[in-house]
């Protein structure tokens, strides 16, 4: 059974936990970089202390020493998964996944809101194309030691093919068919996501800005098959 995480892009604490009170039951949400900057680790200790499972996504991206550092801490305040930027290279990755214990590492390749042309301009090289880069990331990520990735429903069922069936295979951009893509370019249902091979789905703003958040969710739910009885 895949797993649906809500990412609580939210300005403030309070308002995350309000709305938390208003969903269905759920096992996972991610913390991003909105709301550990503003309330920091004692807000990720009350999600916690709720039986919420963390998905710490700062995407670290640093020297070794300063990501195994930051790794550590978020082990010690109990989360659950966290992500690592593959950029930061062999060594960085290395660092962190022999720091990890029970976190679950996964690297973050091309982000979601890059095409061709954008990812060529941040990289300085031409005729870049996304699907290989990523399936180069993240053979070097596993190699290193980490659980899995985070990719975009177009690159899932290329990296489960390369990887097998063990790595996680984290997606965010997923959206309903009426679900505005906002500046996500590539997106994808959570059926067709899970068809080719996602294990964790991450949706924030079709939740987030719903007038009836709780209806979105889950019908979310239910088209993933997160519905638990």
């Amino acid at each position: 059974m895949s797993e649906l995480i809500l990412a609580l892009d939210i300005p403030r604490g309070e308002d995350a936990m309000a709305l938390l009170d208003r969903l269905p039951p759920l096992r996972w949400v991610k913390v991003g970089s909105i709301l550990m900057t503003r309330e920091g680790p004692e807000f990720v200790r009350r999600l916690i202390e709720r039986g919420l499972k963390v998905f710490l996504d700062l995407k670290w991206h640093d020297i070794p020493n300063t990501v195994a550092g930051a790794v550590s801490s978020a082990r010690d305040l109990g989360v659950s998964m966290a992500t690592v930027h593959v950029l930061g290279g062999k060594a960085m990755l290395e660092a962190a996944a022999a720091s990890a214990g029970e976190l679950e590492l996964v690297g973050v390749t091309v982000l979601t809101s890059h095409d061709a042309a954008s990812y060529e301009q941040a990289l300085g090289r031409t005729s870049v194309n996304l699907v290989v880069e990523v399936e180069r990331m993240g053979q070097l990520a596993i190699a290193a030691g980490l659980q899995g990735l985070v990719c975009s429903p177009g690159e899932v069922s290329v990296l489960r093919e390369r990887l097998g069936p063990r790595p996680y295979l984290v997606v965010p951009g997923i959206r309903r068919g009426s679900d505005a893509r906002g500046d996500q370019v590539r997106v994808s249902s959570p059926e067709d996501a899970i068809r080719h091979g996602a294990t964790h789905l991450v949706v924030g703003r079709p939740v987030l800005q719903a007038a009836n958040p709780r209806a979105v969710l889950e019908e979310l739910m239910k088209e993933a098959g997160c519905v638990r009885s």
